[in-house]
């Protein structure tokens, strides 16, 4: 039987919401990055992933004021863009996310990138895997290089009103597949204020190279071990949640670390329902 307030208590040292633990400077940020190998900017409401701005602010609502003291980790965020301290973009559940260079590649592996990325995304077109948004997106930034989200939305002709839906959409799709990232801010657009996106394949070649020899079991079963190590304890359906993995998947992962001794599954949680799978860490 897991106890709830040891979980709990677990996940404010991970996740450093414990007010001895919270951040005060960006580098220690991208050390929080590099210690969780991946957390996401935002706490998003039912996925149970840690958060930057909960190391900082705390385990609380994020406010719409903004003076709040949490809210300095926007500047961390847009100043970090352009130095290679993290890897930054709409990722995991095309929200916020950052990620230790270290366990880029591990995502890279997972994406639809196999070896030639300014040739491999027509395939995912003519299969149906790609939009025409995304498609034009990318091959804008392909044609003229890096571009500010307003000089591409012009690049592209998705310029009008009705077009902004469309034009986000695109640029998610791109960055959750790591074929985009944003890599700077440009002063642009009515508020002076526009990320500048770039192909991930130029902008970190070496995703490539590193992530050819990870097989796609590997990288989940590594990058679920991290989670894991994260959050101490999680149902099967927290995992789909966080990764949109297929359950099957999910299932052959969980699996193969409790074979390993990584996992324990088939627990229960006092005061919670369901089958709960914890990590060793928790559990010693």
């Amino acid at each position: 039987m897991l106890g709830s307030e040891d979980v709990m208590a677990y996940r404010a040292q991970t996740y450093r919401t414990r007010r001895d633990l919270r951040i005060k400077t960006r580098e220690a940020a991208v050390e929080h990055v590099n210690d969780r190998g991946f957390v996401m900017f935002w706490p998003i409401t039912g996925i149970l992933m840690p958060s930057l701005w909960a190391a900082v602010a705390g385990d609380r609502s994020v406010p719409n004021n903004h003076d709040d003291p949490g809210h300095v980790t926007w500047g961390w965020k847009d100043g970090a863009l352009g130095k290679r301290l993290w890897y930054y973009g709409k990722i995991l559940r095309r929200k916020a996310t950052m990620i230790s260079l270290s366990v880029a590649p591990y995502f890279y592996a997972l994406s639809e990138n196999f070896g030639a990325p300014e040739e491999d995304y027509l395939d995912q077109y003519r299969d149906g895997l790609m939009t025409l948004e995304a498609k034009v997106i990318y091959e804008a930034l392909l044609r003229e290089g890096p571009l500010n989200a307003v000089a591409l939305r012009r690049a592209t002709s998705l310029i009008d009103e009705k077009s902004g839906y469309r034009f986000n959409r695109g640029l998610e799709e791109l960055q959750s597949d790591f074929k985009v990232m944003p890599i700077g801010v440009a002063e642009a657009g009515a508020w002076n204020y526009a990320f500048i996106y770039e192909c991930v394949h130029r902008y970190h070649p070496e995703f490539l190279e590193q992530a050819r020899c990870i097989k796609i079991a590997e990288a989940q079963r590594y990058l679920l071990d991290l989670y894991f190590q994260s959050v101490g304890a999680a149902q099967v359906g927290d995992i789909v949640k966080v990764f949109w993995w297929p359950k099957r998947e999910v299932e052959t992962a969980v699996d193969a670390l409790v074979e390993a001794g990584t996992l324990r599954r088939d627990l229960e949680m006092e005061d919670h329902t369901g089958s709960w799978v914890a990590h060793s860490k928790l559990l010693s």
